[in-house]
């Protein structure tokens, strides 16, 4: 299982910005798929998942409205579309899996996922 993060960069306030998963050695539809990220001196925060096959997602409250997730199973692929960026989502942004669901209290918490991509930094400034 590899998981490759790409597409941070920077971006100003207000902006947009897409970030892509690029999944190998498994098929997405088994899995879950999270995005994480982790501010400097914060903890890592779940951002967005969507389920292993009926690709349900859940957001969390700061970027709900704002951030959009998408599988793109032809293409191996999860999409975090990220619109209306301010400097509190300035990161380094995580994709990770996990096989099969998770109930819904524990979707957005890194320790349930098991495999875990290196980062892509997302810079929010003027």
């Amino acid at each position: 299982v590899q998981l490759q993060a790409s597409g941070g960069g920077l971006v100003q306030p207000g902006g947009s910005l897409r970030l892509s998963c690029a999944a190998s050695g498994f098929t997405l539809d088994d899995y879950t798929i999270g995005w994480f990220r982790q501010a400097p001196e914060k903890e890592r925060e779940g951002v967005s998942i969507i389920s292993a096959s009926d690709r349900r997602t859940n957001y969390a409250d700061s970027v709900k409205g704002r951030f959009t997730i998408s599988r793109d199973d032809a293409k191996n692929t999860v999409y975090l579309y990220m619109y209306a960026v301010n400097s509190e989502d300035t990161a380094v942004y995580f994709c990770a899996a996990r096989k099969g669901r998770l109930v819904r209290s524990a979707q957005l918490q890194a320790r349930y996922f098991d495999y875990w991509g290196q980062g892509t930094l997302v810079t929010v400034s003027s």
